[in-house]
């Protein structure tokens, strides 16, 4: 595989994995942090990732453990952050994402990379369960769980639920 094969790659998936560590973390600029930084490893193991197969799923993987890592080394600064009030939401985020993301962020880590692998990326159970190194019934309770947690979130008398699907639905074509 070749620099232009990588181009390619990263062109087509870094802004959705931006996207997935954001909910996952809740911080953008820890997530773009990770994932570049997941790209700059995979870049020098490329050849081996692409021989291998799709390197997707480990460049997701790379991305979401150094956002933890990260997030556990500056617990102490949010701690402080907390003290003087919330960060202020990024104005150009749908009221939705805002909701989604801060719901997302009252989940347990484990349950909210588990909800992002699996509805914000549309990833099967079996998949998240390779992924995140358990079995797919500790997938299936972890999503149960936070479903549980995020509901009473994501639920707003006047507006519907945010949609926890990354895509829109698929429109069906009429004839006539």
């Amino acid at each position: 595989m070749s620099a232009s094969d990588f181009d390619q790659f990263y062109a087509a998936t870094a802004k959705r994995l931006v996207a997935a560590v954001y909910a996952a973390t809740g911080d953008l600029t820890e997530a773009e942090d990770a994932v570049q930084e997941a790209y700059a490893r995979a870049w020098q193991r490329w050849d081996r990732l692409t021989k291998d197969g799709d390197p997707t799923p480990w460049v997701r993987t790379v991305a979401l453990r150094l956002a933890v890592s990260s997030w556990r080394r500056a617990r102490n600064r949010m701690r402080a952050h907390v003290r003087h009030g919330p960060p202020a939401d990024l104005p150009d985020l749908a009221p939705d994402r805002v909701a989604l993301v801060h719901a997302l962020r009252g989940l347990k880590p484990d349950q909210r990379t588990v909800v992002v692998l699996h509805h914000l990326l549309d990833l099967p159970i079996e998949q998240v369960a390779r992924e995140t190194g358990v079995s797919a019934g500790t997938v299936r309770t972890r999503l149960s769980r936070a479903r549980k947690a995020l509901g009473p979130h994501l639920r707003d008398a006047e507006a519907p639920a945010p949609r926890l699907c990354a895509r829109p639905p698929k429109e069906v074509p009429t004839h006539g």
